[in-house]
């Protein structure tokens, strides 16, 4: 412990600067981070809440293999298209993209249209193949 104050008190600009980042990375996270569920989790909200899986894919990547009774909407057109989800406003949505990493936006617009349970699938197709989980293809 008395190294590292030692080194901060040598080091006080790496410091603050570390500390300066780990503050912006944790005020970005706060503003475009939506909570993400691992497959398991996803699979009990569809079963037990009858949660509904949202395929933000392009179509391309959804005929290729996307999750049973998933809605396809892709993310470009989301915005455009979410009256069609109007009916699912008390649903749980599980928002699902190729890795996990473009649904967050797509969960933020849903959220600020009022849906009150929106997640995000944890490393989105790329994970729920990985766990063996049923994908149907067109």
């Amino acid at each position: 412990m008395a190294q590292f104050i030692e080194f901060v008190g040598n080091h006080w600009i790496l410091t603050g600067l570390w500390v300066a980042l780990l503050a912006a990375l944790l005020l970005h996270r706060s503003k475009t981070g939506s909570r993400a569920v691992g497959t398991q989790e996803a699979v009990m909200l569809i079963n037990r809440k009858d949660g509904v899986v949202l395929d933000i894919r392009d179509k391309k990547e959804y005929e290729a293999g996307h999750i049973v009774d998933s809605l396809h909407i892709p993310a470009a057109k989301l915005k455009d298209r979410l009256a069609e989800l109007e009916k699912f406003k008390s649903h749980p949505i599980i928002v699902v993209c190729k890795i996990g990493q473009h649904s967050s936006d797509s969960c933020k617009l849903l959220a600020n249209a009022g849906f009150e349970q929106v997640v995000k699938l944890r490393g989105g197709m790329a994970e729920w193949r990985g766990q063996n989980l049923p994908v149907v293809q067109k």
